[in-house]
């Protein structure tokens, strides 16, 4: 049986996926459009999987049908709009900022089973909502929080916000629907369900930002291997090995690893504000994700 220590390797490898994900993502904002990096990794993943999925998905043909919109549903907000917006959002802001924001998704995930599933929600989380709300903000004001109601936020930040939260809706309505069609096969289907719903934006793509050259292929190559099918199967080994609860909490180390690489790689600074901002908001996430595994 495995040990504790070991089956911790499956979520902490797949966050390091998660974090060379968000470079992969900023480096591409300069070299290729977002719609056409997500056609081409979801057309890369669907020819790694097809081979070892074709079978299985006929035999469980008369399932999968009763399900196919669910599927599509699901597909559509976790690989085509959580994908392409992540995408977008690199062209106008940070990975930094990015990682962190995205490490968000656990807290707005409780916050929208509250809403959609009538989770109660406890003391620790709404205190730890309030201060990954409080840090957030900070972050994205860059350290000066009137600013937000003068000049906004950045464009990019918004983006990756919304992106989050068509991942957290994505894992509710997983949670909500309780689909007989699990694993590889969801996922498998999920991936066709938002190929197809790539195509029309595809087809938008100028020539000329959907190139195929020695720049953008290994950015293609990570994103539709690593990214799109190591990653998801660690952490869904992971949630096997130490449950849910416990694997979302490795992704509180999203940001740290992110910042580390994208310091040393693509020469971001890190700020005053990142550091207290972005250390409130996972401080939050953290406290209502000990409340939340308390209930159960």
């Amino acid at each position: 049986m495995m040990n504790f220590r070991t089956a911790m390797l499956f979520p902490f490898c797949a966050i390091v996926l998660w974090a060379g994900n968000v470079i992969v993502s900023k480096l591409s904002a300069s070299s290729i459009d977002p719609s056409a990096i997500t056609f081409y990794r979801l057309v890369l993943a669907l020819c790694l999987m097809s081979p070892f999925m074709l079978r299985p998905v006929w035999h469980n043909r008369s399932v999968i049908r009763r399900c196919l919109p669910q599927l599509a549903f699901l597909g559509f907000l976790s690989m085509a709009l959580f994908q392409s917006l992540s995408y977008l959002a690199a062209h106008s802001t940070s990975a930094t900022n990015m990682a962190i924001v995205t490490a968000l998704t656990p807290l707005i995930t409780m916050l929208l089973s509250i809403l959609l599933i009538r989770e109660t929600p406890t003391l620790g989380m709404i205190a730890g909502g309030a201060l990954a709300l409080a840090g957030l903000t900070y972050l994205l004001s860059q350290g000066q929080p009137g600013s937000i109601w003068r000049n906004g936020v950045h464009a990019g930040d918004l983006l990756m916000l919304l992106a989050a939260s068509s991942y957290a809706l994505y894992s509710v309505l997983l949670k909500r629907w309780n689909l007989p069609v699990r694993g590889w096969q969801s996922t498998y289907i999920q991936a066709w369900a938002a190929l197809l719903a790539m195509i029309p934006l595809m087809l938008q793509v100028p020539p000329g930002k959907a190139a195929l050259n020695p720049e953008t292929i290994p950015l293609i190559l990570y994103a539709g291997s690593l990214a799109s099918i190591l990653l998801p199967f660690l952490w869904m080994e992971g949630i096997k090995a130490i449950s849910p609860n416990r694997c979302s909490l490795f992704m509180n180390l999203l940001p740290v690893l992110t910042a580390a690489i994208a310091i040393s790689i693509l020469g971001e600074t890190l700020h005053a504000y990142h550091l207290i901002g972005g250390l409130a908001a996972l401080g939050g996430v953290l406290i209502a994700q000990l409340s939340s595994a308390g209930k159960h």
